[in-house]
């Protein structure tokens, strides 16, 4: 049984069931979107031109990144790292949890604009955790690690519902 007669069988149960059915897909969309984000902050971390601006404080706008958490080089490797993890979310996404032919040239800048708000929001939160988690005594990477993790777990539960709107089919697709 293929995931086009799944989708169709879901579906056929009524909204509430395609809905679940749709939330079970996000979930393992979600999974791989976090294994993107947190291969790619490991590696990352393991750059030498990245680990040189680990001492390099960064502060702009509400962005506070101190050298004792991992500063400029945790912010760059921190962004780069989710805003991958969202370009294969969207794409994924839209073709395999919401079966979507939205026109992307619309849905894609609506998008990106929540995922700026999101990226800036979690580019704030994660410092604030980190340096907490650094005070708790936890080593930068692991403290890292788990203010990703924290925001990930934030951007899951927000992307889910404005996904399922904005990858919603055009009502002559619905029949």
């Amino acid at each position: 049984m293929g995931l086009k007669s799944i989708d169709k069988a879901a579906a056929e149960k009524g909204k509430g069931t395609l809905t679940l059915w749709q939330f079970v897909k996000f979930i393992f969309v979600s999974l791989l979107a976090f294994i993107v984000q947190f291969g790619t902050l490991n590696l990352l971390y393991l750059l030498p031109p990245i680990k040189e601006l680990f001492n390099t404080p960064f502060h702009w706008f509400v962005f506070n990144y101190g050298a004792d958490a991992n500063g400029l080089g945790f912010f760059i490797a921190f962004n780069i790292s989710n805003i991958l993890a969202q370009i294969v979310a969207f794409f994924v996404n839209r073709e395999k949890t919401f079966n979507s032919s939205a026109n992307i040239a619309v849905t894609l800048p609506i998008y990106i604009a929540f995922t700026l708000f999101l990226v800036c929001f979690s580019a704030w939160l994660s410092p604030f955790l980190q340096e907490k988690l650094l005070a708790a005594g936890l080593d930068g990477q692991l403290s890292a690690n788990i203010s990703s993790m924290a925001c990930a777990c934030i951007q899951f539960f927000a992307y889910f519902p404005f996904s399922k709107i904005l990858f919603r089919k055009p009502k002559e697709e619905k029949e």
